[in-house]
């Protein structure tokens, strides 16, 4: 029997992104998509129940004439500067050490490791099985039916505040439709845009949003560091906007027209005309004075996700290097910018891994849009979902969509 389509929503800061897929013969097709500039949202975060519901009504009904299906529940991308993550160990005897360990034992160790302590207005959101280790032997994968005495696991957990995420369900719930599953942004996005060579090799994923950097660190398969700055395009916006004293619409078009992550000496002295405006007078710009705002911000921010990686992976563990995506990664040379601050090649990464639209498959911004759809259609075959406050099965799942030897399952 088919699986039925499923609908990927991304509230965010710029922008609100209905996707629908459906699984075909030749793979992950997006079948449907709307979209609609976001209001109600801030830095990731809903913060006007109201705007928010407005916009993604908007989205979902052109998504519904698209696909030419009905929506009645949706996959729901949520991301935000208060969501960290942070690794845990859980370790159980083995009983019997004739017949190796077992699957209650396996889930006992994991069950250990989640029970991480958090605030009481924090809530698990993900937990990802990284290692797990039989005594003395490290980074065994697949543990079962193995002797030894003692059983541990490595588990990454991802961990929000319970309000912030649940507002985002809050404006679904406000349209009479449900949340099939709630997903952090950045790992979406790493579903979409980076092979299996690439995660067995090492890399990092960059998704630059209009108010959030979202990262997420693969090494040996296996999922290490996961995370986000509340910082993104919108700020390099704001930068020009001040440093130049114009409008911020004018400053969002030196942006997309002009920009560059990179000063560009040779262009140094060219001028700009800026026209007057109601409370601003025209003036002339350098293209000096935009380069030094914009690559002031850009290099800011990339060296703040570095320091965020630094104390859970070594950068030399990172073969394939670092691939950026999301609205972000289209200002001109912030692959090399990226370079520069990490020491590695970069690259920007596409919606590789589902066909469809080209303004979807060609299109940076929709790289999370397109990750969920991967991630619903998994879900829905395996029949693993899960609400805010479940605890998580991610991990699990993930291992499914990608095992451990780097295969496409």
């Amino acid at each position: 029997m088919a699986r039925a389509p499923v609908v990927a929503l991304e509230i965010g800061t710029t922008k609100t992104v209905a996707l629908v897929g459906e699984q075909q013969e030749g793979g992950v097709v997006v079948i449907g998509m709307g979209e609609h500039p976001s209001t109600g949202v801030r830095k990731g975060e809903v913060v006007d129940i109201e705007n928010a519901a407005v916009c993604v009504r908007s989205a979902l009904a052109a998504a519904e004439k698209s696909a030419d299906v009905a929506i009645r529940q949706v996959h729901l991308a949520v991301t935000g500067g208060h969501i960290h993550s942070d690794a845990n160990r859980g370790s159980v005897p083995v009983a019997d050490r004739e017949h190796g360990v077992s699957a209650e034992e396996t889930a006992g160790a994991e069950g250990i490791a989640r029970s991480i302590q958090l605030p009481p207005d924090r809530e698990i959101l993900h937990s990802f099985v990284q290692y797990y280790c039989l005594d003395e032997q490290e980074r065994v994968q697949r543990p079962l039916g193995m002797e030894g005495a003692v059983l541990s696991v490595d588990m990454l957990m991802l961990h929000g505040v319970s309000a912030r995420i649940h507002n985002g369900v809050r404006v679904v719930d406000s349209l009479l439709l449900d949340v099939a599953d709630v997903v952090f942004s950045g790992v979406c996005s790493a579903l979409a845009v980076v092979t299996p060579e690439q995660r067995k090799a090492g890399v990092v994923v960059l998704d630059i949003g209009g108010g959030m950097t979202e990262y997420a660190v693969y090494v040996g398969d296996v999922l290490m560091a996961l995370g986000g700055i509340a910082v993104g395009g919108d700020h390099v916006t704001n930068d020009l906007a001040l440093g130049l004293s114009i409008p911020p619409a004018r400053a969002e078009g030196l942006k997309r027209e002009v920009g560059s992550a990179l000063p560009r000496p040779e262009l140094a002295g060219r001028r700009i005309a800026v026209p007057a405006e109601v409370g601003f007078a025209g003036r002339d710009v350098t293209l000096r004075s935009v380069d030094t705002i914009v690559n002031a911000r850009v290099d800011e921010s990339l060296r703040s996700v570095r320091r965020r990686l630094e104390g859970a992976v070594s950068l030399h563990q990172i073969g394939a290097g670092v691939v950026l995506t999301g609205g972000g990664a289209r200002l001109p040379r912030i692959a090399e910018a990226a370079e520069s601050v990490f020491g590695l090649p970069a690259s920007i990464g596409l919606p590789l891994n589902v066909t469809g639209p080209a303004a979807v498959t060609e299109g940076v911004e929709y790289a999370t849009a397109a990750g969920l759809v991967l991630y619903g259609l998994q879900a829905s075959k395996t029949g693993e979902t899960r609400q805010p406050s479940d605890g998580g099965g991610l991990g699990s799942l993930l291992d499914r969509l990608f095992d451990r030897r780097g295969a496409r399952r």
